[in-house]
């Protein structure tokens, strides 16, 4: 269905739609041409009707790094409209893939990081995750807030007190911690995570499509209630941070590779 560029999106006679992340060179980090990609991804497999699953994944070494912070960074004091854009396709992409009838399996890999990687985790109905995948929040590690719906899901997911830990303390979660708190679904040795996940996709692929469909909206309705009011307030708020000079500093050290210094401007 799109067999070249940031995203790829292909469906086979199974009904099994493999959407996946194609930015290996940056870790699949998320830039604007890449969320328009991810959003155009979605919306074409809203579209068609034969697709009965979603497979979610990501080329390289890691499933997604989150955005994509060196072009964050050359962007300078223009940082804010740049975000605002960004955040923008960030969102409704996230509220797309949840709005998706066809059930969403993320398979991942390496690192899910960010508003994006770490955000994508949890708006999928399911996460098969493989043994060494790592996930990491980091919105405030440099200087931002969460986004991509994380505001909301994570909570949700984990329980307030974990959440509140996880975003504001950003440990780096093993994938067996991440299996003990019910951030992800199901954890499997490295090499057996793309047969797991195509197995999870096949099931539900086979499954009954409108009950699937009705299960699922029922209770992201249920979570919704306060995912949709969050969004432009998550939006709003990481472009109004990625203006401040904690949040230039943030980027320039994940960049250098060291501690950053903040300043509280």
């Amino acid at each position: 269905m799109i067999a070249s560029g940031p995203v790829l999106l292909e469906l086979d006679d199974s009904g099994v739609a493999r959407l996946t992340l194609n930015r290996p060179e940056a870790s699949n980090g998320m830039d604007v041409p890449f969320l328009r990609a991810l959003y155009d991804a979605i919306m074409a497999a809203h579209g068609e009707p034969k697709v009965r699953a979603v497979l979610l994944r990501g080329n390289g070494p890691n499933f997604c790094a989150g955005g994509d912070v060196k072009t964050f960074a050359s962007k300078g004091e223009d940082l804010p409209d740049y975000l605002r854009e960004a955040t923008s396709w960030l969102q409704i992409s996230m509220s797309a893939l949840t709005r998706l009838s066809p059930p969403v399996v993320a398979a991942v890999h390496g690192y899910a990081a960010g508003g994006g990687g770490f955000g994508l985790v949890c708006s999928s109905d399911i996460v098969v995750a493989g043994e060494s995948a790592k996930f990491l929040p980091g919105a405030t590690r440099v200087g931002m807030a969460p986004d991509g719906g994380v505001s909301v899901t994570l909570a949700r997911l984990v329980g307030f007190r974990r959440a509140m830990n996880i975003v504001l303390r950003n440990p780096t979660l093993s994938a067996a911690e991440a299996l003990d708190i019910g951030l992800i679904t199901e954890m499997v040795p490295d090499d057996q995570l793309s047969a797991a996940g195509e197995a999870v996709a096949m099931e539900l692929a086979a499954g009954a499509p409108l009950a699937l469909a009705a299960a699922k909206r029922m209770l992201w309705d249920g979570l919704g209630r306060g995912l949709e009011n969050a969004l432009p307030d998550e939006a709003r708020t990481v472009s109004e941070l990625s203006g401040t000079a904690d949040s230039r500093e943030g980027l320039t050290a994940v960049i250098q590779r060291r501690k950053p210094e903040f300043t509280g401007r």
